[in-house]
């Protein structure tokens, strides 16, 4: 049988697998990070020296420890995005911008926006622009009930066809046309009024020893809060989704620490037929030729 000493395992980290989150309160599923491009945890500790004649340093107090988790993902994660955010996505009615470009044809029915426009009556198309030969905007238009004049247009929500004062429109030419829609959706809101939320977290990952042998390591953080400060670049390159949270230790959440570091086996047997050794900072346990220890942070 294997045995796992006191003083640890020297493991390499072979993989990140996921970051799984938890509400601290509920135990309610949060999201899962499954594309993960990299993770840190940074640990922090404040010291002081205490000093003795001429300057000597006799020993250092220590404290302020802490611990602070970032890393990116490489799919933007709606639940993750909500504990930045501090709300949550609603799903019902909502209003969204469109856009539409239609190339104009000598059959006035013909001339349609793709989906109905909403909006006060008479009014529902917030901008109609008239591009050039050069696909550049060349004309503003202005909807109104009947057209009489150039540069004017009508808009019928029910048949969503779009009338142009006659001959005013080249056919063949292309319009854009933007409007509102009232669709159902998921909706999150960026509130004034509230922060990011915290979190239950768990890092997965694989390692293996020396001689090749292969573990699951676990990071169990019982309480973090999770960072309102995150940017998602929009570009040539992948959007990525940055993020970054702080433990947070309390008695209704797992203890003093700030979190516990795991180590088993992927056959590794229930907790029912292991046998338990506890050690000065960490609890070992063994079963048949397998082992794990979990150490408290």
């Amino acid at each position: 049988m294997s045995y796992v000493t006191a003083n640890g395992q020297d493991l390499i980290i072979t993989s990140l697998e996921t970051i799984t989150c938890f509400d601290p309160t509920t135990g309610d599923y949060l999201f899962t990070l499954d594309e993960l491009q990299g993770a840190t945890i940074a640990m922090t500790e404040d010291s002081t020296n205490v000093t003795g004649r001429n300057g000597r340093i006799l020993s250092r107090i220590k404290r302020n420890k802490g611990v602070t988790i970032t890393g990116t993902n490489g799919l933007v994660s709606g639940g993750l995005l909500a504990r930045q955010l501090g709300d949550n996505f609603v799903h019902g009615g909502t209003y969204i911008m469109w856009s539409d470009y239609i190339t104009v044809s000598a059959n006035p029915d013909e001339n349609q926006t793709k989906y109905k426009a909403v909006g006060t009556e008479g009014s529902e198309i917030e901008h109609l622009f008239v591009k050039g030969n050069d696909e550049t905007i060349q004309l503003e238009m202005t909807q109104v009930q009947t057209p009489t004049a150039s540069g004017q247009f009508s808009y019928n929500p029910a048949t969503k066809v779009i009338t142009f004062y006659p001959g005013d429109v080249r056919i063949g030419s292309e319009v854009v046309v933007m409007y509102k829609r009232h669709i159902i959706a998921d909706v999150l809101k960026n509130s004034s009024g509230k922060s990011s939320g915290k979190g239950q977290i768990y890092i997965d990952a694989f390692a293996e020893d020396r001689c090749g042998k292969i573990y699951r390591v676990q990071f169990f953080f019982p309480k973090v809060s999770f960072s309102g400060e995150f940017t998602i670049d929009f570009g040539s390159n992948q959007i990525v989704h940055e993020f970054q949270a702080t433990a947070e230790q309390g008695a209704c959440y797992g203890g003093r620490h700030y979190f516990t570091y795991t180590v088993f086996c992927d056959n590794i047997d229930d907790e029912s037929i292991l046998v338990k050794f506890v050690t000065q900072d960490r609890n070992i346990f063994t079963s048949g030729d397998n082992e794990y220890f979990t150490t408290r942070g």
